[in-house]
């Protein structure tokens, strides 16, 4: 087993100290971070900021535009960059560096860059601290949510200098010697196309300069403190008669320099450096600490919070709150300054799934800015975002922002504009958007057919039509809650029953169909894409979330369909990659993890351990549950299988520790699975708590023998959201042996569309 020197250095401090471990000291920032284009183990890099900042911090390795910012195995770093990348495919937008130096100035980010290890490297959610071996100096900073503060420990030198690089595609820096200040800003972005778009910065020294000098594209200039170009710099040097330390308070505002001056002053002002740490500190334990679990193993507690720690960053604030107090943000939807709330940075068709369940069962109240900024996405720019980088991004399938919606107001969120968000949804599941990953790209052919056909070129067509009935479900559910007449919404319950179009009943999976009404030929279902996204058609077809009971009836029964579940694990992890050219990561990912078909690295079968539930064999789920947390997690650079994905992977992994899933977003509903420790205690927003305990737990243990809520005998599969919310003990009798009556009988199913409609 890999260990990791930082964090395990932090849990000795404090054993050596006789300290309580705090949550905050399990967390290891570098798990997924040995990763690359064609192997992902996470694919994220060490992010240093609090939860839902606008901004992160990240030790740079990779070239300027990579979206592979830091990896594990590099040698060098090349700068400390802010950054809002949600991951490397997405890249960034907004990005800017600073990076020391000692003896003749290098401002280019390869002839900057120093050698460093990770046994002097300390990663930690609020702190990060390296030692820089080439120009021996120890480069420390801690955030706030719009500001950092930065820390160089230098050597008795009278050439150190800091460059501040404003990155390419149009940037402006202005060096401020009375003031010991840089001002800056950059337009770099990555995905989109925007009005208006800078993100404007300032980084307040406390010494004075003894050297200024900027730069223009690859060469510096010698008389001049301010430039604007493709790519701009500035270098300011310092005299130190001993060894001293600089520091650096830097904040950014997507408004103005005003802003950004502004927030500096807010979120740091006097403040000194341990003080910004100790908050940032604090605010990490508190975040964390909504869930406490105890009774596993080092590995477990480690992996449990670097897990939930990669839950609380996306979608970032994209808001900030001027000197009247007032709320505001620039909008990457029309360019202009506006009131209110916005966020930025997920994607849906990851994150609908279980991290947005997440946030709304233990932080609902992030989740009330969210669905505010999403109103005001709508509001702005016409359609809700389906992938926000920071604006419209044509990226991925679905219409996923209708899951996300409806399962925030069936929660129990309010206090945002719920009107205009039924008609965002009603507007996006009728209508093609401005580009082909907003609102639904063959809404056309969806709404007469009742699939997007194979033959029409429209790509990724089957799994299309298994989102759409999806959302369109969740619109349904969203409109019932509301109050909206049947004349309105039952077109939705209608569509919901879409999925039947394109199963298959000859090999009993799903498959793209021609417009003619006939399957495409030749079907290969180890294909990957083509009719599906990321994935196969034994990924996809589980994907009828709202009516897994109406999937068993169309496969012919609950037994043929627990049969079909068994030989997603016992088929051999084949795959035919016709349609991409080539071995993409997801299917590497697939392939050396020795589970068959089954893809955990990608979302779209995350779910599926939990169809056992459905079928009468609750066993089988806390089995595969148990592996995959066993073999697939752990708290290392290559701790995960696959993209780690704004926190969908991690909520997966929460929600599995604890012991039960969201299958179906936008109802009631957890699926219930078994916990990984012996206690656990989510302490509710409302004061309220749900402990979970299972004193028998342990490596073999992994069965449920029995469950009592309350105090009660419980049999179902599932647990109520709304009952959860009254606070509840769940107490887990578990064993070596799985119990195979318990959760058997059809009563105990969870829900499904049909299911509901047939006992009506």
């Amino acid at each position: 087993m890999k260990f990791i020197f930082s964090t395990c250095l932090l849990l000795l401090q404090a054993w050596a100290l006789g300290q309580n471990i705090s949550p905050v000291d399990y967390v290891n920032p570098l798990m997924g971070t040995q990763s690359k284009p064609s192997l992902s183990n996470g694919n994220t890099y060490p992010a240093v900021g609090l939860p839902w900042g606008m901004n992160i911090w990240t030790p740079q390795t990779g070239k300027m535009g990579d979206g592979w910012a830091y990896t594990y195995d590099a040698d060098k770093i090349k700068g400390f960059k802010q950054t809002h990348q949600p991951s490397p495919w997405m890249n960034d937008y907004g990005a800017f560096a600073i990076m020391p130096g000692v003896g003749k100035v290098k401002f280019k980010e390869d002839e900057r860059a120093s050698w460093f290890s990770h046994k002097a490297e300390v990663t930690t959610p609020y702190f990060y601290s390296v030692y820089l071996a080439d120009i021996n100096v120890t480069t420390e900073f801690t955030p706030t949510e719009r500001a950092s503060y930065f820390k160089f420990d230098f050597p008795k030198t009278d050439s150190a200098y800091i460059v501040v690089d404003a990155l390419n595609k149009g940037s402006y820096i202005r060096i401020l010697p009375k003031e010991r200040k840089i001002i800056g800003y950059t337009t770099k972005y990555s995905t989109g196309k925007y009005d208006n778009f800078k993100n404007y910065f300032v980084v307040q020294f406390d010494k004075d300069f003894e050297l200024t000098k900027t730069w223009k594209d690859d060469k510096l200039v010698n008389d001049q403190l301010e430039i604007t170009s493709d790519h701009t710099g500035a270098v300011v040097g310092f005299k130190l008669k001993n060894k001293e330390t600089v520091y650096a308070k830097v904040a950014s505002s997507f408004i103005s320099f005003e802003q950004a001056e502004l927030n500096l002053k807010r979120e740091i002002g006097t403040r000194n450096f341990e003080q910004v740490k100790t908050e940032a500190k604090n605010i990490w334990n508190k975040t964390l600490g909504k869930i406490e679990v105890k009774g596993g193993t080092d590995q477990q507690m480690r992996t449990f919070y670097s897990s939930l720690y990669r839950t609380l960053f996306f979608p970032q604030k994209l808001y900030e709150v001027d000197a009247q107090n007032k709320i505001k943000h620039w909008s990457p939807y029309n360019g202009k300054i506006v009131d209110g709330r916005m966020f930025a940075g997920t994607g849906f068709w990851d994150t609908f799934r279980a991290l947005y369940p997440f946030l709304n069962l233990v932080y609902p109240s992030i989740n009330v800015e969210m669905q505010e900024g999403l109103a005001n996405a709508y509001k702005e720019g016409g359609f809700l975002p389906e992938w926000s980088s920071p604006g419209y991004s044509d990226i991925m399938i679905g219409n996923n922002s209708a899951s996300v919606v409806a399962d925030a107001y069936i929660k129990g969120l309010r206090g945002y504009d719920t009107e205009a968000l039924w008609q965002a949804v009603k507007h996006g599941a009728n209508n093609e958007g401005p580009i082909e990953a907003v609102g639904r790209a063959g809404v056309k052919y969806y709404n007469e057919l009742g699939y997007v056909p194979y033959d029409v070129k429209i790509n990724e067509n089957a799994a299309r039509t298994l989102e759409y009935a999806y959302d369109d479900f969740s619109i349904y559910q969203l409109g019932k809650a509301l109050g909206k007449p049947a004349s309105e919404i039952d077109i939705y319950k209608k569509r919901a029953y879409n999925y039947k179009n394109v199963f298959d009943k000859e090999t009993s999976l799903m498959r793209g169909k021609n417009k003619d009404g006939n399957f495409q030929k030749p079907f290969n279902p180890f294909k990957w894409g083509d009719a599906f996204t990321e994935g196969n058609s034994w990924h996809y077809t589980w994907s009828v979330f709202q009516d897994i009971d109406g999937l068993a009836e169309l496969m012919g029964g609950k037994k043929k369909f627990e049969a079909k579940l068994d030989e997603v694990f016992s088929l051999p992890p084949v795959f035919d990659n016709s349609y991409y050219g080539g071995v993409i990561h997801e299917i590497r990912e697939m392939q050396i993890m020795n589970m068959g078909q089954y893809a955990h690295g990608n979302q779209p079968i995350q779910h599926m351990i939990y169809l056992y539930n459905y079928s009468g064999a609750p066993y089988k789920t806390q089995y595969w549950a148990r592996q995959v947390m066993n073999k697939l997690y752990h708290a290392t650079p290559d701790g995960y299988c696959g993209d780690e994905d704004n926190g969908q992977t991690s909520a997966w992994y929460i929600f599995s520790a604890l012991g039960f899933y969201p299958v179906t977003p936008a109802t009631d509903q957890y699926v219930l699975g078994a916990p990984l420790f012996k206690e656990a205690t989510i302490h509710l927003e409302n004061g309220k708590k749900i402990e979970i305990k299972a004193p028998e737990n342990n490596s073999e243990n992994l069965y449920v023998k029995s469950l009592n809520v309350n105090q009660q005998p419980y049999s179902k599969n599932w647990l109520s959201h709304k009952e959860l919310m009254k606070g509840a003990v769940l107490d887990f009798k578990m064993d070596n042996k799985p119990n195979k009556e318990r959760g058997s009988q059809e009563k105990d199913f969870p829900y499904s569309m049909s299911k509901e409609e047939s006992n009506k």
